[in-house]
């Protein structure tokens, strides 16, 4: 038995087209590592050192703008993969948003296995891939997208990402979920004020698409409204 076969994302993550020996030499390159909410695992900038899979909790990759603003440019949560293999310098910085737990590697280990294991290296190629088609979705949202879509496409998203698959490969999207940002996150990353994250939030509510027992948990009652929403125009901003 190898740390990976009580891998909680073992069926999700880029290691799950490995049989059992390869599976057993990938655990000897790995190390887990635990941060803390708010702990910085990779500088912007920075020489690349490790790669990693996210086992438990959430991230945020970060830019940094000319005149020292941050912009949020993407998530990452469990059974991803962070880091940047085949490249010297973190593109982004990456930070824990919760408390997280993360299966780490020496790029330069990771590199020399991954040669070697073709079928693993495919599955690093479909990653990136789907990466891009989220990232071409993300300029969609933030360009062209009202708040209120905006907010119903971040929901049905977080509904997707944050679904406990248990044994399955994919996951099930779930209805309940706890959100592992404040608003004020949630209206960095959509590229909105709190104050209109705050009140897009009630309209949803007010119109029997979610509810919202706390700050933090959302319950989807209308999961076909909320996506019809994400398709249209022209609404509430």
């Amino acid at each position: 038995m190898t740390g990976c076969d009580h891998c909680v994302v073992r069926n999700r993550a880029i290691c799950s087209t490995l049989d059992a020996a390869e599976l057993a030499a990938l655990n000897q390159i790995s190390h887990h590592r635990d941060l803390k909410a708010g702990q910085t695992l990779a500088w912007e900038g920075d020489e690349s050192f490790q790669v990693a899979n996210v086992i438990e909790g959430v991230l945020k990759l970060s830019a940094s703008l000319s005149d020292g603003r941050e912009q949020i440019v993407g998530v990452a949560y469990p059974s991803d993969f962070i880091g940047r293999p085949y490249g010297s310098q973190n593109r982004q910085t990456i930070t824990a948003i919760t408390d997280v737990r993360l299966c780490t590697f020496r790029r330069a280990d990771f590199e020399r296995f991954s040669a070697n294991h073709p079928d693993l290296e495919h599955k690093i190629l479909q990653r990136t891939l789907t990466e891009l088609d989220r990232a071409r979705q993300w300029m969609l949202l933030l360009g062209r997208k009202s708040a209120r879509e905006k907010l119903a496409s971040f929901l049905l998203e977080m509904s997707e990402r944050l679904a406990d698959s248990g044994c399955q490969s994919r996951a099930m999207p779930t209805d309940q979920f706890g959100l592992p940002f404040g608003r004020q996150q949630i209206a960095d990353i959509l590229g909105l004020t709190i104050e209109t994250v705050s009140r897009q939030l009630t309209e949803l509510k007010k119109s029997g698409l979610i509810e919202l027992p706390d700050n933090r948990k959302v319950v989807i009652k209308d999961r076909k409204g909320l996506e019809q929403m994400t398709d249209q125009s022209g609404l509430g901003r």
